[in-house]
């Protein structure tokens, strides 16, 4: 993936000081950084390397003042390190994109899901469920009775969601989260026998919220 310095600019909202022609593929630290790559200066104690860095492009403060000569490209932004972070988002290839509904997925007739859904192989969804648009359920997810999933939300590989809770918009829930199962609750009667208390309740998870693998 190649962006010239303009293209980068653009992305970010900066403004070019140096050749505005000049290519990157790769993003790297300031101290080892190549030719070809990009690089940030987030912490002062890392300004010498912006006179010596191999990195074609520098992201940096708008507000920085260099005190000799810089052979790379700088870019300046209000905040080089949230800056950086918009470009790695750019670069990342392990992205889940849309990929339909496979053949091996199973679906309640009773659930409802929305325009441009995936559900990967393997995955089950049950009775009364709600998926909202654009989300992406991968390979061997369960997601049981009466669960709503908002729009944009991302399921990975081998969660489990229990009947009755509630996922929101923009969620990313990686491998094998379990949302939802028994409290293990105990009482002690008058025997002094413990009696499993009943868990039925449920969980809800608002918006932009991102949950671990085998969080439970």
């Amino acid at each position: 993936m190649k962006f010239s310095a303009i293209e980068i600019a653009k992305i970010l909202n900066g403004e070019i000081e140096g050749d505005s022609s000049v290519d990157i593929d790769s993003l790297d630290k300031i101290e080892e950084s190549t030719k070809g790559s990009i690089t940030f200066l987030g912490n002062k104690k890392y300004i010498p390397w912006v006179y010596r860095t191999k990195a074609s492009i520098i992201i940096v403060n708008r507000n920085f003042e260099p005190t000799k000569d810089i052979n790379a490209t700088l870019i300046r932004v209000e905040d080089p390190y949230i800056a950086f972070v918009k470009l790695l988002h750019k670069f990342d290839t392990g992205s889940v994109s849309s990929f339909g509904i496979k053949d091996s997925a199973i679906i309640s007739e009773t659930a409802k899901i929305e325009e441009n859904v995936s559900v990967g192989n393997y995955s089950s969804i049950g009775e009364n469920v709600n998926v909202g648009k654009n989300v992406i359920i991968l390979n061997n997810v369960n997601i049981c009775n009466n669960v709503s999933i908002g729009s944009n939300t991302i399921i990975h590989p081998g969660a489990v969601i229990y009947k009755d809770c509630e996922i929101g918009e923009n969620c990313i829930l990686h491998s094998n989260v379990v949302i939802g199962s028994d409290g293990f609750g105990f009482a002690p009667d008058s025997s002094g026998k413990f009696q499993k208390v009943p868990q039925i309740g449920n969980v809800i998870i608002k918006d932009n919220v991102e949950i671990g693998a085998s969080t439970t």
